[in-house]
């Protein structure tokens, strides 16, 4: 089975499942004009986010690593009127094209992008006592997924989902001896999740127009945290 089999299946799906969006294709065409990587969640991976967010019925929402902000879309649109999305991104330019994209689909009143690195803000909004997030998105700097998710838990409640991508590797997750810095933060990561009885967890593997790879789903069953906003 070949990639080129997974990105046709994949093109497919979004023909007969998704359908064209301007606002979405312009996202994508100017994330790529403004030379950010072609590393966002497919259309399929995207809408599966935003099905999830309103299965959830989730009210706030943080995406952990903003890129050109397609995904921080997909999550947007599921918000309901008075709904709250907070995405991190530690790239100024990467910020700025999100921004215009968030604007272009009319969510900048309810969308927030903080610029800088992650882990600091996320110990800000911690340190803020904001109200818990309903469901959290990890799609940043792969070696530090194991402190975003730690951090990211603490803002939790009881019911959260946690989705975290890029998780499998094209297969490395496995390998103890890689010297892979993105690999070893997952395999850290699975360890935090295996140790940690406040969690439930599953890792799905996937294959589509971004190859090999997978995700991790994780609901969080007890309280994370205490105080005002847990």
């Amino acid at each position: 089975m070949s990639e080129r089999v997974w990105s046709d299946v994949d093109s497919y799906i979004d023909e007969r499942l998704i359908g064209p969006d301007p606002v979405l294709q312009a996202a994508l065409r100017d994330s790529a004009a403004a030379g950010l990587p072609s590393i966002a969640v497919t259309a399929a991976q995207g809408k599966m986010l935003h099905l999830l967010a309103r299965i959830h019925g989730a009210r706030r929402i943080l995406e952990v690593g903003t890129l050109g902000g397609y995904s921080t879309i997909w999550l947007g649109r599921a918000l309901p009127p008075d709904g709250r999305l907070i995405t991190l991104e530690l790239n100024p330019a990467y910020a700025q094209v999100a921004s215009v994209n968030i604007d272009r689909a009319a969510l900048g009143g309810s969308v927030e992008v903080i610029v800088g690195p992650a882990g600091e803000s996320l110990r800000g909004l911690l340190a803020g006592d904001a109200e818990p997030f309903d469901l959290v998105f990890i799609d940043a700097d792969k070696k530090s997924t194991p402190e975003y998710f730690a951090i990211a838990l603490e803002m939790s409640r009881p019911g959260t989902v946690i989705v975290v991508d890029n998780v499998v590797r094209d297969g490395a997750l496995i390998d103890a001896d890689s010297s892979d810095s993105g690999v070893q933060g997952m395999r850290v990561f699975h360890d935090l999740l295996a140790g940690d009885a406040r969690v439930s967890a599953t890792t799905i593997q996937t294959v589509g127009g971004k190859g090999y790879d997978g995700f991790t789903l994780v609901l969080v069953d007890q309280p994370a945290r205490t105080g005002p906003g847990g």
